[in-house]
């Protein structure tokens, strides 16, 4: 059984009313799943503040609270724990709930805005073929060795992360591989935990609705690579402006890697082509199943991991070779009319630029380029048009649709986009707000050896209109209406 004050172990705490040396059953910051002997910490978010639920939690049996600001009435009996940052608290409390199980075993973190998940699975997927038992915490899923759970965050909350660490620990898990994102990092979700190594792959614009600039966007990434420890790696791609600022006050064992820099880790592309790329890494050939320039970094920065992390540099090439995509990262299929459907993920200007310049790196021109793409609602307005523009100059016919429109008109996010679209490519775009629709429309436009690119969604199996989610897979609609086509 926990005591409160082994739990508090390294909490920054500034005053306390009434005991801690008192067992606790559990730590929570909904109190809608308090009960009897739990502690409750108070954390103050963008829709509510968990401070004004701490009566609730007392209700409910709560025996203890953590907060930064003491409540009006004070309830006798109740163990009550100012501190500093409640973010912060509950994070250490987490881990210490759980026993530190970051502590045995390889936690890698990987952050960035693109690659990040592509990485991640990337480096479970050869981990496992290595032989090894592994873990993996990802924005599509969690993998605790062979064991899936479905993911709800890109960087789950702390008591998930320790929770889903603990039953890797129990099962024997070696490594693990986790995706960490600004919102992560920022509301200090993985403080506390102990990493290997962490990962940089690029910084370009997103999550500036959260963020407000991208100074400040930088430096929150940064922050993560500033307190990784002494024994710790950090691996940053250094083609990207960003990469030397992320290791500047880094204690860890800095390493980089590169296509056009110089670099610890560096690599060529010999051919890029639909069925795969020839790399050059280190000097040594290997020819990879992914596609792409973008691939080609996540690529090198799996090697430059997994040889920090001590496996053989020849056995990881190897390993590369058998490599498959990511659910919803450049997923492509072929139809027997000869017209390709590629899924991606891209919802960034930066993303779906690479995108649609790996395509028409490896198209002969003599076929169209259709680009059906979207925006979410209630995200950062000002990649809208970024985005709109960005497909149009890189496509010959343009499809804007809805993403997942949340609570926002589908159409006004649409005009937003439109905005973005120079006149000289006004008669290649078009705007059908059902993305069902749009998706049918582009499989119509399409002919032989044409290629249609539907980005935004990738592994998304659903479309969030108004605080619902309905059954939407890109992937499945697209064969879909290619079959159809077929017959």
């Amino acid at each position: 059984m926990n005591t409160l004050k082994d739990i508090l172990y390294r909490v920054s705490i500034e005053a306390v009313k009434g005991t801690t040396d008192i067992e606790i059953n559990m730590v929570d910051f909904d109190s809608r799943k308090i009960s009897e002997n739990d502690v409750f910490v108070a954390i103050r978010g963008t829709a509510s503040d968990g401070h004004d639920f701490i009566e609730k939690a007392i209700n409910q049996g709560a025996i203890a609270v953590v907060c930064d600001t003491f409540p009006e009435v004070i309830v006798s009996g109740i163990t009550y724990v100012k501190v500093k940052d409640t973010n912060a608290a509950l994070a250490f409390m987490a881990d210490n709930f759980y026993d530190n199980p970051s502590r045995n075993l390889k936690l890698v973190g990987i952050t960035g805005t693109n690659g990040k998940t592509t990485v991640a699975s990337l480096l479970y997927q050869l981990f496992k073929k290595a032989g090894y038992k592994v873990g993996l915490i990802s924005t599509v899923r969690i993998l605790v060795d062979e064991v899936q759970y479905n993911a709800t965050h890109t960087t789950p909350d702390p008591l998930t992360i320790n929770r889903y660490l603990k039953a890797m620990n129990e099962a024997g898990v070696e490594f693990c591989f986790m995706e960490v994102s600004s919102h992560g990092i920022h509301q200090k979700r993985t403080e506390g935990l102990h990493f290997a190594g962490g990962v940089f792959t690029n910084l370009s614009h997103d999550h500036l609705d959260y963020h407000n600039t991208f100074a400040e966007y930088r430096d929150v990434k940064k922050s993560f690579f500033d307190h990784l420890e002494k024994s710790a790696f950090a691996l940053s791609n250094v083609d990207d402006k960003n990469g030397l600022v992320m290791l500047q006050n880094s204690n860890a064992k800095k390493v980089t890697y590169a296509l056009k820099s110089y670099a610890d880790y560096k690599a060529q592309i010999l051919e890029n082509q639909l069925s795969g790329l020839l790399l050059k890494i280190n000097d040594n050939e290997v020819w990879v199943r992914l596609i792409g320039t973008f691939n080609a970094y996540n690529l090198l920065a799996i090697y430059g991991t997994a040889v920090e992390l001590g496996l053989d540099s020849f056995e990881v090439l190897r390993l590369l070779s058998e490599l498959e995509s990511v659910s919803g990262r450049f997923q492509f299929i072929i139809s027997d009319q000869q017209i390709t459907a590629v899924v991606d993920y891209a919802h960034t200007p930066d993303a779906l630029e690479n995108v649609l310049k790996t395509i028409n790196d490896i198209r002969t021109k003599n076929e169209q380029l259709i680009t059906v793409v979207g925006c979410g609602g209630d995200r950062d307005k000002t990649k809208r048009p970024l985005m709109a523009g960005i497909a149009a100059s890189l496509s010959d016919k343009i499809i804007i649709t809805s993403d997942n429109p949340r609570t926002e008109d589908p159409e006004a996010i649409i005009a937003e986009m439109e905005k973005g679209v120079e006149p000289q490519h006004f008669k290649k775009t078009i705007s059908i707000t059902d993305r069902k629709q749009a998706i049918k429309t582009a499989c119509q436009f399409a002919g032989p050896n044409d290629i249609i690119l539907i980005a935004g969604k990738g592994h998304e199996t659903y479309q969030e209109i108004q605080g619902v989610k309905y059954d939407f897979d890109d992937m499945k609609i697209v064969k879909e209406f290619l079959e159809q086509l077929n017959k």
